[in-house]
């Protein structure tokens, strides 16, 4: 049976890191996905240099783990339009939409690699 999607918050988790690290260990992860916030030209601005500054510190607690980064662009909106049509109610419901979003990004690097 597939594990639930888990979505770490950053600023609400004292050591993001150190439990992402046990989620893969207890999950047998093979892959780390990590959404990029790339601007819609493509281009990395501000959010995404954070990004990859927090999955430089991830991959130094887990390297021997593959890392990639997938396009998050659209991916929340799209995520509350699938849940608002699911008949979902999604207004104050942020933990809701980023699980959603997670999955978005985890379909998309699907797609990439098959």
């Amino acid at each position: 049976m597939p594990h639930p999607i888990e979505t770490i918050d950053r600023i609400r988790i004292p050591d993001p890191i150190r439990r992402i690290a046990e989620i893969a260990a207890t999950r047998k992860t093979k892959t780390l996905v990590v959404g990029l916030p790339l601007r819609l030209d493509g281009s990395e601005g501000d959010s995404a240099k954070m990004v990859r500054a927090f999955s430089k510190k991830l991959a130094q607690t887990l390297p021997d783990l593959p890392m990639v980064f997938v396009d998050e662009t659209y991916t929340t909106s799209d995520a509350s339009q699938k849940l608002h049509e699911a008949g979902r109610n999604t207004r104050k419901q942020k933990a809701v939409i980023d699980q959603a979003a997670a999955v978005e990004i985890l379909n998309r690097w699907m797609e990439e690699i098959s």
